[in-house]
């Protein structure tokens, strides 16, 4: 385990500094239990927070974590019935007279948990409050995975993985430099400890490995509220120019940081070393070192002049030399991945989520179920379309009864032209789902054919809705769905009836998804549940199409992922 240092002392970089105390800490962080297997060593102390229950509903089980920030316990919401929940202490004491300090806290709190709801690729901020120490606390989601800091030493990162681990904590990252808006006002949030042991990779079985950026707004939260003392709170090795001189800082502070980051994830080494660790030699080094090169440090490695020209100008001494911003990062990198790189990988080691066979097996048995006695002819004639919905391009769940059995049935107007088109189709589905701030669920369809391309069929369910807690039992359940066309020119009748096949896994996933949902409660707007799906889905569009594409047939195939 790496030694654990923590130090105060008086340092004076710069003539407006001259007596300020600087507190600085090489990382003192142990991991979360789910994370500890990887380090080699368990929590067994006795801890007297454990068993104690906060604001009436979180009761504190087990320590998991403590550092420079504070100390972190898994809890359970004894409200929700137990759902496991991530409390954290922060390293901070608000006495009662300090109303500004409160005030202060419980505002950043609120910040950060507007900033959860706006991005997947930040950990979620669920409540917040102070304990009977004065002491603030706030409450996160609870997940298992590793931290970005552990996978770059152990595993490393091939450049497929590094450039979809890269983009989405650039993701999260814009997303909090675009701010949040406070009581009419747009809030910019920069995270100020920028580094691999902040960022958590986790397994979504949606999303496949998705990373997560943790602690936003903490360091500055953490700042002392005196007016003559400032406290660094930062990791040293990550730290920008700027931030060791105590300056405001802006998000090309988090950028440097980010740069630092990402020459790690690409070589497992810094781009900066001073002789010593100390808060003096960090300071020249940031500010007067050249950072080691990619040729020197990690020769064998082959890397665009793109790559290496992008991390070179995020560690730039001067902000203004660096990107200007988190999009133009975006920009490089969007460049750069391929949807080649996107293809996933069994553990470890790739990015995003596949698309997996279902062999003409399972359709043949779908054929031959009982369940589905009634032909599609006989169902095209006992059909028609519903009087409340338009004559329009609309996809939309209803249930269709077969001989007294409810089933799952996707219903979809398209003029005729196209729906002639893919008779002759490949079939693809797909489900994503969040739990947090909302239980939603995407259900992807896509019909494809190699000279008409894809038509896409996505919806979304709301899974604290009868209705999408139905159709959602109904997919898992069956195992199948048909998909119902009505052409536009002639809306009374079904024209066209496919079966599309759903993966055991996912169905697996439904039934995970649907008990979790029953025991959530959501105060917030479904949209902003239904906005995240939507960013996602457009993500992993070009990944769905790169598949559909590479199979190299015009025989009807089922897909499902």
């Amino acid at each position: 385990m790496r030694e654990c240092v923590t130090s105060a002392l008086r340092y004076e970089p710069r003539k407006s500094f001259i007596g300020a105390i600087i507190r600085y800490q090489f990382e003192c962080t142990f991991p979360p239990k789910h994370l500890q297997p990887a380090f080699g060593f368990k929590f067994s102390m006795s801890d007297p927070n454990i068993g104690r229950l906060l604001s009436k509903r979180y009761q504190l089980q087990e320590l998991i974590g403590t550092g420079a920030m504070g100390r972190v316990y898994r809890a359970k919401d004894t409200l929700l019935g137990g759902v496991p929940v991530a409390v954290k202490f922060l390293a901070l004491s608000i006495q009662n007279e300090k109303m500004r300090l409160q005030d202060r806290f419980e505002r950043e709190a609120k910040t950060c948990a507007l900033l959860g709801q706006k991005s997947i690729h930040i950990v979620r901020v669920m409540d917040y409050g102070v304990d009977d120490n004065n002491t603030p606390f706030y409450v996160m989601e609870y997940l298992q995975g590793q931290s970005l800091n552990n996978i770059i030493h152990k595993l490393g990162l091939p450049l497929p993985r590094f450039l979809s681990m890269a983009r989405q904590l650039s993701l999260g990252l814009q997303c909090a430099h675009d701010g949040i808006p406070v009581e009419g006002h747009i809030c910019p949030i920069i995270h100020r400890d920028v580094k691999p042991s902040n960022m958590l990779v986790i397994q979504d079985p949606s999303f496949g490995e998705l990373v997560k950026v943790l602690d936003f707004g903490i360091a500055k939260l953490l700042q002392s509220d005196g007016d003559h003392t400032k406290f660094y709170l930062g990791t040293l090795a990550y730290s920008s120019p700027e931030q060791m001189e105590g300056k405001e800082l802006d998000n090309r502070s988090d950028i440097y940081s980010l740069g630092v980051m990402m020459f790690e994830m690409l070589t497992g080494k810094m781009p900066l070393v001073p002789p010593i660790h100390s808060f003096g030699a960090w300071y020249k080094t940031h500010h007067y070192q050249k950072p080691r090169s990619f040729a020197v440090i990690a020769p064998g490695l082959e890397l665009s002049k793109e790559i290496e020209n992008l991390v070179m100008s995020c560690l730039a001494k001067l902000p203004r030399d660096r990107p200007q911003s988190i999009t133009e990062i975006l920009k490089v990198l969007a460049s750069l991945e391929k949807p080649e790189y996107t293809r996933k990988i069994k553990q470890d080691s790739q990015a995003l989520v596949p698309a997996t066979t279902v062999r003409n097996e399972l359709e043949q048995k779908i054929k031959g179920d009982s369940r589905v006695s009634s032909s599609n002819d006989e169902i095209a004639r006992a059909i028609s379309w519903p009087q409340n919905k338009p004559v329009a391009d609309i996809v939309f769940p209803q249930p269709i009864n077969s001989n007294g059995e409810l089933l799952p049935a996707l219903w979809v107007m398209l003029p005729q032209e196209e729906i002639q088109k893919r008779l002759l189709c490949t079939r693809y589905n797909q489900f994503l789902f969040i739990s947090i701030p909302h239980p939603m669920l995407l259900w992807i369809t896509v019909i494809y054919n190699r000279k008409h391309s894809a038509k896409w069929l996505p919806y979304y369910l709301d899974l604290k809705t009868s209705l999408g807690q139905e159709i959602a039992r109904l997919l898992q359940h069956t195992g199948y769905y048909r998909l119902l066309f009505f052409a536009r020119e002639t809306p009374n009748r079904c024209t066209h009836i496919l079966h599309s096949s759903i993966a055991s896994a996912q169905r697996q996933r439904l039934q995970e998804w649907l008990a979790m949902s029953n025991t959530l409660m959501s105060p917030t707007d479904p949209q902003i549940s239904k906005s995240l799906l939507k960013s996602e889905y457009e993500k992993i569009k070009p990944q769905i199409l790169a598949k559909l594409e590479s199979i190299d047939t015009d025989s009807p195939y089922d897909l499902s992922s």
